[in-house]
């Protein structure tokens, strides 16, 4: 799959510069995700400019989407699958009535005003 994905990220040489190598790509896109850095910040990590980092790290974004979209993403379809995944989260986690969970970058956020312990992480 490594492969497809590597495939899918190359691009013809341009005629007046070189273009970036894939592992660079995967290298700052992974770092991104990883660490957090901002774009300034990996810019100087790479030696690649802030503008160039954020387009490399959509186009790796939409390359993983593409290539591993049909074997990673699949949603049950009757009410019988629906209940399998409420009892897998129920006997797994304690966690009764959830159909599933999302698994992304923490991202720091304002509380809102006398919100009081509902917005703690």
């Amino acid at each position: 799959m490594v492969e497809k994905l590597t495939i899918h990220l190359q691009k013809q040489s341009a005629f007046m510069r070189e273009l970036l190598q894939v592992g660079l790509k995967l290298a700052a896109t992974f770092y991104f995700i990883a660490i957090g850095n901002s774009y300034p910040s990996l810019q100087y990590t790479f030696r690649v400019k802030a503008s160039t980092i954020c387009k490399v790290i959509s186009e790796v974004y939409k390359a993983i989407i593409s290539v591993y979209k049909d074997e990673m993403q699949h949603y049950p379809k009757s009410e019988e699958e629906w209940k399998e995944v409420a009892a897998w989260f129920s006997s797994r986690w304690n966690y009764h009535n959830c159909l599933g969970a999302v698994d992304d970058k923490h991202i720091t956020m304002k509380k809102p005003p006398n919100a009081g312990s509902y917005y703690y992480n």
